[in-house]
């Protein structure tokens, strides 16, 4: 196992393009096969209706857990459909040895319905720090990247996320409806206020991205799986943006947040929304 911090900034240094490598070869193999070609017998559910899983996702999770468990001996994989199947894989977040945290395929509700905007997002953690995150938009073929403390790209270029246009409504993209409980929805709704335009969420990978971008203002999202939230949080962080539950602190992927929670380009946007998300506490 990889001991030491300095271990695994060599390793990214080294391979990283080997991670990316991985990740577009999954794609091309067990996703872009079955976009718009799935049948009834391709896609499950989980916990519901709203909640969905195909052969894509499980396939390119098994392929992903294989492929980059040999790119960094010694570290381990906690993928959203191997938590599914064993509740007790998320802990090793909590553990020493490095974590690759993977969705194979976020946003499975646009892929099933043949739209574009679905990603597959992988992050490297190590201790509860996310150490590196890709975000792969296969069907756009858009590539984010970020290492901590080097930036945050997309397709090679640096993102800077930048604050928001002076006098205008901040637009935030908030958990869906149809994933939300009542309690849930009772505390977003200080969001419907003067100055803000919330709005639903697509895939939360590609939201994350839109707000690195600058081309979005912020999210606010109750749940805190980290395969959800890692890879775009990072990304947010090196562009420049940053993250705050609903008690004031960043957000952990180890879990135990206050929610719901923001990211946001900047500063005084991320403390904006956390303070309205307060008014309900």
């Amino acid at each position: 196992m990889i001991e030491e911090m300095e271990t695994i900034e060599e390793f990214l240094s080294h391979c990283s393009a080997d991670v990316e490598e991985a990740v577009r070869k999954a794609a091309a193999a067990e996703i872009l096969p079955r976009f718009r070609c799935l049948t009834e017998d391709d896609v499950d559910q989980k916990s519901g209706p709203h909640d969905l899983v195909t052969d894509a996702d499980r396939l390119a999770e098994l392929r992903l857990t294989e492929e980059l468990g040999a790119l960094l001996p010694g570290s381990v994989v906690v993928g959203e459909e191997a938590v599914h199947a064993d509740p007790a894989t998320y802990q090793a977040l909590q553990g020493d040895a490095p974590v690759w945290i993977v969705d194979p395929v976020d946003g499975t509700r646009q892929f099933v319905h043949g739209d574009d905007g679905f990603c597959t997002l992988i992050a490297l953690a190590h201790r509860g720090v996310v150490l590196a995150s890709w975000t792969y938009a296969a069907a756009r073929d858009q590539m984010a990247t970020a290492v901590r403390g080097q930036g945050a790209y997309l397709d090679g270029e640096r993102l800077f996320a930048g604050p928001p246009a002076p006098g205008r409504d901040l637009v935030v993209a908030t958990s869906h409806p149809d994933y939300t409980t009542d309690e849930e929805k009772r505390s977003l709704r200080a969001l419907w206020t003067d100055g803000v335009a919330p709005r639903p969420c697509g895939s939360a990978g590609l939201e994350y991205l839109a707000i690195a971008r600058g081309e979005l203002d912020a999210v606010a999202f109750s749940w805190e799986a980290a395969w959800d939230h890692a890879a775009g949080l990072l990304l947010v962080e090196e562009a420049g943006g940053t993250h705050l539950t609903r008690s004031g602190e960043p957000f952990r992927v180890t879990g135990g947040n206050t929610l719901p929670f923001t990211a946001a380009r900047d500063t005084v946007t991320a403390r904006r929304v956390a303070d309205l998300l307060r008014t309900t506490a």
